[in-house]
């Protein structure tokens, strides 16, 4: 069975009910989803920078008591591997992205995100986009 690992900004999606997000994790089912500690720091970072922080911060957490939270620690050695292949091949992407990237591979999951354009460079990455714009 397929555990995803969601995306920050999928995440966003489903706060913000858009894009059928909330109906795509009711059909995979709660049990099989994660996110990273990177995520959660995204969201507490966009819920800070916000209009309505207190609001937002209510969220953010409600979302994260919700769905198992995945630690940075088995990902390092993985993050410092591909971040000198990708510095290698000239292809670097953002760090936050990169952990996220190698969290899903550490933890055999498939990546569930929007942002394809970075995160197809990582190497042995399994990927899914559930927005259809």
């Amino acid at each position: 069975m397929t555990r995803y690992l969601l995306d920050t900004n999928i995440c966003i999606h489903f706060m913000r009910n858009s894009f059928n997000v909330a109906q795509r994790i009711e059909e995979v089912g709660w049990h099989r989803l994660s996110i990273s500690e990177i995520t959660v720091a995204e969201l507490l970072y966009g819920a800070e920078r916000s209009n309505n922080i207190e609001k937002n911060y209510r969220i953010v957490q409600s979302f994260c008591r919700e769905i198992d939270v995945i630690p940075l620690s088995q990902t390092l050695e993985l993050y410092a591997k591909y971040k000198a292949f990708l510095y290698k091949q000239g292809t670097p992407i953002e760090d936050l992205d990169l952990f996220i990237g190698c969290t899903a591979i550490a933890h055999n999951m498939t990546l569930v995100t929007e942002n394809l354009k970075h995160m197809v460079r990582i190497p042995e990455i399994k990927i899914e986009n559930w927005i259809k714009r």
